[in-house]
């Protein structure tokens, strides 16, 4: 596990934590599981001369200077967290950032500023010769930028620079055209590239973005694919880069595989898929990989493996209804388990989240948890219920515990849970105010004790002791937290509805 912040130093020690790269000296087995004949797929390949497999099985965002897509690695188990120096009581606004205002109404809406579900910021360190390098090539660097930046897509269509010191602009903002919903993504190679997913079609042209921070220019646009299977071309999920490639998935029922540099992008192979006898499903939820082998999850409750060399599928499981919330890959005894969690959408006004636990190698079920579940009321309209937050994994006093929101459960419309990893069995259920889809983050003290901040969508903020789900501290401090946050040292940057984003202190 690593820690961020301004010397990369590890928070809570090694011994408690652990900080593991992965690497292997063989990939993953070219196979395919019974399971893999319940999916139609099609896999075609536009770049015969870049060898296709993956040939270096490390996780470079491990080593990034900051955290460069959501959840802060291919794994997607967060493997930052932040540092108290004390048992902490409180949380203390340190700068809110105002972003534009979208009116326009589109078919889905006015989605307004700010950011949304799931919206989680980039955060960096940026060495001087780096600054450097963008100064000479753009002008669009402030004067006063500290070196340590927050990244952050917005609902008013833009993509904002902020520095992280002042709340103010690091750099100049660039605009989409569209809303967006999803994580913006930095290349953990330094080469500049920033991936954007537009979520909302408010004009056309709605795709994808490739941004880059040196020459401070578009370099590329992927328009709507005229061979997916489905017509809705947003592109919610956090791209992320594995080895030499760029893996990108829509919610067009496509996956895609590229190469990139600073200067372009190419199409390398592309994996169109769907549930035998249903439509194409839409992903909404970012991949997870490891190793060779990326994961996927969809509106359809599709679970689906693929391998990243040939983009042919190795095993799919059926998770009963739409599935948002990002997996996550944990090692356990030398092998990965895949850990994902429903919603209640397809089932009716009730039903369950599917919380299960997967062989990562063979889809095989280790364990599921069917946690009752139900739809919320919510200014007029039924909110889907289950797990959209990305699940948080314990460490240091809490070792073996996961941690996440989930909505509708039981009497409450929100709930903060901690369950076994083991067993999937809930060990404490925790009252919020209202739901929350936004992902929770962890900090701890020097002993290894775990707290945890995490916000609701009318605006509250928590800080949570881990070990027994207790509030230590609650307020309202924003309009609505669907996104996820970013944790640096003793601090918590997150977006909210409306159009802010902020900055806050745990004390």
């Amino acid at each position: 596990m690593r820690t961020i912040n301004l010397q990369f130093s590890l928070l809570v020690g090694l011994a408690i934590i652990g900080f593991t790269t992965h690497t292997a000296a063989q990939s993953l087995p070219d196979t395919m599981y019974q399971s893999v004949k319940t999916i139609d797929y099609v896999v075609e390949r536009f770049d015969t001369l870049t060898p296709a497999a993956v040939r270096s099985f490390t996780d470079r965002y491990d080593s990034a200077p900051g955290i460069f897509t959501f959840r802060g690695s291919s794994r997607r188990d967060m493997p930052q967290s932040g540092k108290l120096d004390t048992i902490p009581h409180k949380i203390e606004k340190v700068w809110s950032y105002t972003t534009a205002y979208d009116g326009r109404q589109t078919s889905t809406g006015v989605w307004g500023g700010g950011s949304g579900w799931t919206g989680q910021p980039v955060y960096v360190e940026w060495a001087d010769n780096i600054i450097a390098q963008q100064r000479a090539e753009s002008s669009a660097i402030s004067e006063e930028f500290s070196g340590r930046e927050i990244i952050v897509g917005s609902l008013s269509s833009d993509v904002y620079f902020i520095d992280f010191e002042t709340g103010k602009n690091s750099r100049t903002a660039y605009k989409t055209g569209n809303p967006i919903k999803g994580s913006v993504s930095l290349d953990p190679r330094l080469n500049g590239n920033l991936y954007i997913g537009q979520g909302i079609p408010a004009v056309e042209p709605i795709g994808a973005d490739v941004f880059n921070l040196f020459s401070h220019k578009r370099i590329s646009f992927f328009e709507r694919d005229p061979k997916a299977w489905r017509r809705w071309s947003a592109y919610d999920p956090s791209a992320v880069v594995v080895d030499n490639f760029v893996i990108r998935p829509s919610e067009n029922g496509t996956i895609y595989k590229l190469t990139a540099n600073s200067h372009d992008v190419k199409l390398h192979s592309t994996l169109r898929y769907r549930r035998r006898g249903m439509n194409a499903p839409g992903i909404e939820s970012s991949p997870a990989v490891w190793k060779n082998y990326l994961y996927v999850t969809d509106n359809s409750g599709t679970v689906l493996c693929v391998n990243i060399d040939t983009m042919k599928p190795v095993w799919s499981f059926n998770n009963v209804d739409d599935t948002d919330a990002t997996p996550i890959i944990i090692e356990e005894q030398g092998c990965p388990m895949l850990y994902v969690g429903s919603a209640v959408d397809k089932q009716g006004e009730s039903g369950y989240c599917h919380f299960t636990k997967l062989n990562a190698l063979t889809g095989e079920k280790i364990w599921q948890n069917r946690i009752p579940c139900h739809k919320i009321d919510y200014a007029g309209k039924l909110r889907e219920g289950g797990m959209f937050s990305t699940l948080l994994v314990g460490r240091g006093d809490c070792e073996g515990l996961l941690f996440t929101n989930i909505c509708g459960l039981g009497e409450h419309k929100g709930t903060f849970v901690a369950i076994e990893r083991s067993t999937g069995a809930i060990k404490y259920r925790t009252k919020l105010d209202f739901y929350s889809w936004s992902s929770p983050v962890a900090l701890y003290t020097e002993e290894g004790k775990m707290y945890i901040f995490t916000g609701d969508v009318i605006g509250n903020a928590y800080l949570i002791e881990a070990s027994t789900g207790k509030i230590l501290f609650k307020q309202k401090m924003a309009w609505n937290f669907e996104s996820s946050p970013v944790v640096v040292g003793d601090c918590v940057v997150v977006g909210s509805r409306g159009n802010e984003i902020h900055k806050f202190r745990i004390k």
